[in-house]
């Protein structure tokens, strides 16, 4: 860690300020970096805790199809979170860090991962509601920081939401055909929302500091990291999303919820922000169970890991020579 002069801090902000994308090797304030290693990190491990629910649905999906869709969903997220991961890395590089040292950080619980996926999925409505509607407040959050000022993660951030856009699709076909089947698949999926809304308002994060005791938005929003605040992301959730659910003759937990025409945003009852602090902190419903499954298979292919390093280490040697 390296402590900056006021110049240095000038010329970078007026970087951020000129819209110019910061890269790997530029210099960069020591908060700059620990705001994104934060970030990135916890994008990345939420997309590998992310897949662990549907996971549980690859051999009970309805049909061959739905199988294989869900399967390739799962395969995509994997893939993101490794994508992430190696942005990650490379700002933790110069700290001597790897990603070794993240998986450590979510093992001992200092690594936090979207609340969302602390919860159960028991049925295949509920598979149907994390790609629609989950997926969906995340390619709201995702395309926000498309723009973001370090250029790596928007440059991955560019092939996530491509990929996100199918799954949200994916999810949409589930809920269609709950939607248009029976009296009791529609009861099913009704049973999923309810379950669901809070988590959603939750996955935004609190609109202040004062509803939980931290937020990193400040920050990130001075530095050009994100360009909008948890609230303007959970006004356009509603906006897009609560019209098509009321379009499908679906109801919402929620008997406050309504457009103000003289506000221009949704009013809406607050989510207990107590329990999602609860939650994040690895104490919702699944937590300890997705957590072991990480660290029993962290363990078990700790020898893949190992072959890889001394691959590397050398194909290092012989280039040397």
């Amino acid at each position: 860690m390296t402590v900056a002069s006021e110049h240095q801090l000038e010329q970078f902000m007026d970087r951020i300020d000129r819209g110019e994308k910061i890269e790997a090797n530029d210099w960069m304030p020591d908060d700059y970096r620990e705001a994104l290693i934060r970030l990135i990190s916890m994008h990345g491990i939420s997309e590998i805790m992310g897949a662990l629910p549907e996971k549980e649905w690859v051999p009970k999906a309805p049909t061959l199809h739905r199988k294989l869709a869900i399967m390739a969903k799962v395969q995509d997220e994997m893939g993101h979170g490794q994508l992430l991961l190696r942005v990650a890395e490379d700002l933790m590089e110069p700290l001597g860090k790897n990603r070794d040292d993240i998986m450590k950080d979510l093992f001992s619980g200092k690594l936090k991962f979207h609340n969302v996926f602390h919860m159960e999925a028991p049925t295949w409505g509920d598979a149907g509601i994390i790609a629609w509607l989950v997926d969906g407040a995340a390619i709201i959050s995702q395309t926000m920081m498309l723009g973001t000022s370090y250029g790596p993660y928007g440059r991955a951030l560019k092939r996530i939401c491509a990929e996100e856009v199918f799954h949200a699709q994916h999810g949409e076909s589930i809920i269609m055909a709950l939607a248009e089947g029976t009296k009791e698949q529609r009861v099913l999926l009704q049973d999923s929302i309810n379950s669901w809304w809070p988590s959603l308002l939750m996955f935004f994060g609190p609109k202040s500091k004062a509803e939980t005791g931290h937020t990193n938005q400040d920050k990130n929003m001075r530095y050009k990291l994100r360009t909008k605040t948890n609230e303007q992301l959970r006004q356009e959730f509603f906006t897009k999303y609560v019209p098509r659910i009321w379009s499908l003759g679906l109801t919402i937990p929620d008997e406050s919820l309504r457009f103000d025409e003289g506000d221009g945003e949704w009013k809406y009852a607050q989510p207990d922000w107590n329990e999602f602090k609860r939650i994040v902190t690895g104490h919702g419903p699944k937590s300890q169970e997705r957590l072991s499954l990480r660290v029993r298979s962290y363990e078990m292919n700790n020898w893949v890991r190992e072959a890889l390093g001394k691959s590397a280490l050398a194909s290092g040697v012989g280039s040397h020579e």
